[in-house]
This record gives C-alpha cells, structure tokens and sequence, in this order.
C-alpha cells in the first residue's frame, strides 16, 4: 500500500498541469492535420441529437502512437478512423494484455468545448499499467492525445444539453507474443463517438438485479484496474437480467457474498438521511472519476461520505440508491431485487442524486465556479 501511495503522488504531481494546455498548440496541430484533408472541423453532421442513445457513431479521427523499445512513446498522430494491424499473436489477443479509459468533450451554450477531469483518467490509466506490466503514456502525452481527438472530432460533439462526445483511449499489448510474458511493444490509441443516455430507459430509475453467483472480480485480481479483463465476465449474468426485465446487475464480493461492490459498468451509492455511503475501493473496486467527484461534491454540501464495507441487507433501509460512471452519469435506482424479493425506493422530491449531478452540471456548463480545476478548456 505504501508503494502505490508514493507512485499516485508522484503521478498526481506530474498531472499538476493548468486547465488550458498549450490550446494554441494542439489546435494549430488538428488544423493541419485537417487542411491535409481537405476537411473542415466546423462542419456539421446530420443526426437526430435527441436520440443518441450510448451506440458507436464512427467520427473522422483517432488518435494513434506506439510505444519504441524503451517503452517510450513516440509522438502521435492524427489517422482516419479505421481498423488497425494485429499479429495474431498480439499479446492483448491472447493474453489479455490492455487497458481502456472513457472520458467526455461537451460543449458549452457559448460554443466553448471542454474536458471534464482528463488528468484523473490519465492517473488511472498508468496504475493499471503498473498492474499489467506495460509502459504507459505520460499524463501530458495522455491528455494530448485526448484533446486532439476531440479537436479533430469537433463536429460530432452534440449541441449543449443533448450529449457528449464519449472519448476512449485504449492502451494495448500489441507486439507478438508466443510463451506468457509482457509483449515487446504496446499500441496508445484514442477514438470518439457522440453518446447520450447510456441506458435504454433514458433518465428513468434503474431496476437492479443481485447476482449472487457470477462474480465481477476477486481480491488480488484487476478489479481495482481498468483492465480490458473485467468485463467480458460480466456479459453472461448482464443477458440473463435483461432478458428477465432488469437495467443491469449489481455483485456482490467473491469472498463472503454478502457485500455489494458494482453494477456491471458504474459504481453504486446508498443514502441514509445526510450519509452517503460508497463500497470502499480495495482492490475490487474500480476507483471512478464520476465516484469520486460525487463524494467531493456531497461533503461541500454537508453530507458524511463514508467508503466502507455494505453488506447487501442495508438495501432494505436505504433512502435512496444511484449509480455512477462516466458514461452513465449519475443514475438513481428504482428497485434492487435480491433472493427473490423487490426492494422499491420512492422518488423524493429532494433525490439526493439529482442535487449532486446538478452541481456536477453546473460546474461543467460554468454556471459555478470550478475551484478544483477539474474543468480543461480544448480551445
């Protein structure tokens, strides 16, 4: 533990970077890139925003670099959005061996397009590396490459209030490798697509299922990590509940099977009068942007945040339950139904989740001010 405090301080140091870097640079660099093709980064696509729903748009860009062998990465490039050269015996195909990220560019009523904590993606990203053996771009490099991506992709960013612009950078092992081991030499990737509401019920409430055998992860595994790993598991108990009525899943720990840790693809929150309480991140746990900047919200406004142990019988006497997740926002829960039994929580006319996205909203959109400087303005 004391060995992986002093690598995310040293990495937080390296991420102390002003909220506007180098914008004139990187948007000189995604204009030439764009006059080489003769296309304009103010054109406008032609789609019905209202109904984006969380589905792949292909845009015109993305963001590619390889790693020498050192392990450091050249300078990228801008390339058409396309597929990409694998040996068959790439290391993330045979082995696993990969890591992706999920952030978002919005734009504002004035036109204005930003980030939304690129420097914690960024953080997260070389802890999974150090967790998976690979080398890993730095924070500079990785924000670089975000927000060149967004750039060239510029036209594809929703109007403000009707979407984002959903950015992945993957990092892969994409050097041959017959025998187990780390591969020669690692792919640094970024792609783009316009999203909206990631579940298919839009802003209504969730309807959880407890899944009691299958498991999202196990101490000392990559829980903790974004690891490419984690979620094709999870795909099989995601069917079987959305062929019986339900949102997603949420598990439970390996060990005792009694603590509730994740829904498939966000983290989860209770709320008990002003409490809010969190899984705590162990190692099972994957420590979320959107997790994070809820409970820093939630104790400006006076609640107690506590990230401990929740063992699922404390579903019953919750007031409210909401997920989070960069793709997912924040969402509230309707129903957990567990052993059978359907737990309903009522729609409050103070929802606790809707008074912290606000804030999150509102900080994004500039309606307050920013005095964490989560906020990267892209130009």
């Amino acid at each position: 533990m004391i060995r992986r405090a002093a690598f995310l301080r040293r990495l937080i140091d390296s991420a102390s970077l002003p909220s506007k870097i180098g914008a004139r640079y990187y948007t000189a660099q995604v204009a030439t890139s764009l006059q080489s093709t003769g296309q304009s980064d103010d054109e406008s696509i032609d789609t019905d925003w209202e109904n984006l729903g969380f589905h792949l748009m292909p845009t015109d860009y993305m963001y590619l670099t390889k790693s020498d062998e050192d392990g450091h990465f050249e300078q990228g490039q801008l390339n058409p959005y396309g597929n990409i050269h694998l040996s068959p015996s790439a290391a993330v195909l045979n082995y696993g061996q990969g890591l992706f990220e999920g952030t978002k560019a919005y734009r504002r009523d004035d036109g204005r397009l930003f980030l939304f904590r690129p420097h914690q993606n960024a953080i997260r990203m070389q802890i999974g590396a150090e967790r998976m053996c690979m080398p890993c771009p730095s924070t500079h490099q990785f924000v670089d490459a975000v927000k060149q991506t967004a750039l060239a992709n510029k036209r594809f960013i929703p109007p403000p209030g009707k979407g984002s612009l959903y950015i992945r950078p993957l990092l892969i092992g994409s050097g041959p490798i017959l025998g187990l081991a780390p591969a020669p030499d690692y792919t640094f990737l970024v792609y783009a697509s316009p999203v909206g509401n990631y579940f298919r019920e839009g802003t209504a409430p969730l309807n959880l299922y407890v899944q009691e055998d299958l498991h999202r992860a196990s101490r000392g595994g990559v829980g903790g990590v974004k690891s490419i790993t984690n979620y094709a598991p999870v795909l099989r108990a995601i069917k079987s509940a959305k062929e019986k009525g339900f949102s997603d899943v949420l598990y439970l720990d390996s060990l005792n099977k009694r603590y509730i840790e994740e829904v498939s693809s966000c983290n989860i929150f209770l709320v008990k009068g002003k409490i809010l309480s969190t899984p705590a991140a162990s190692g099972t746990i994957l420590e979320g942007v959107t997790r994070k900047s809820i409970m820093e919200i939630a104790r400006d406004l006076g609640y107690q945040v506590e990230e401990r142990l929740i063992d699922v019988d404390e579903l019953t006497n919750a007031d409210e339950v909401f997920c989070t997740g960069t793709a997912v926002g924040v969402a509230s829960v309707g129903s957990i139904t567990y052993k059978g039994k359907r737990i309903e929580y009522k729609e409050r006319s103070e929802q606790t989740s809707k008074q912290l996205y606000s804030r999150v909203i509102e900080i994004q959109r500039g309606v307050i001010e920013d005095k964490r400087d989560w906020i990267v303005e892209i130009e």
